[in-house]
């Protein structure tokens, strides 16, 4: 072999385990109660984006969201029936958006409030029967479509 087939080879070589690395999958590791799975969530005006999210049966994901508009955004996860009793149950207390202005504790019902410019998480390990989504509930957004449909993969 010459000297420049050798080179060529070589670097046809490196070229071809550039692309199969480059074609393997990213980290699918599923999120574990000790070592959660991270989506960051950005909240405005009356989108969630992203507005869709895959997660594996057994996974735990950390939302964390980001409120980058210029009011108070809920953050509820639930099945269609817990979505439509939040939203009752906040209708009845006027949204948390009347708050103090700080971001509202994680509820007991797995929703928080998240006011404009501050950050806020949830933590919650998907079961293989979970048919869920999270939503904002503060007035009109849910209606307006502001919710995050989650796919079981």
């Amino acid at each position: 072999m010459t000297r420049t087939t050798t080179r060529l080879a070589f670097a046809a070589l490196v070229v071809a385990t550039l692309t199969l690395a480059a074609c393997g999958d990213d980290d699918t590791t599923a999120g574990t109660a000790s070592a959660p799975r991270t989506v960051e969530i950005e909240m405005r005006d009356i989108a969630f984006s992203p507005d869709e999210v895959d997660v594996q049966a057994s996974e735990t994901i950390r939302f964390v969201f980001h409120n980058k508009g210029a009011v108070a955004h809920d953050a509820f996860i639930g099945d269609e029936a817990a979505q439509d009793d939040h939203e009752m149950e906040m209708r009845e207390m006027g949204g948390m958006g009347d708050s103090d202005g700080a971001q509202d504790a994680m509820d007991d019902d797995g929703g928080i409030t998240v006011m404009p410019g501050e950050t806020g998480e949830i933590t919650h390990t998907f079961s293989e029967d979970d048919n869920l989504l999270l939503g904002c509930h503060e007035e009109g957004h849910y209606a307006g479509g502001m919710r995050i449909m989650i796919n079981m993969t």
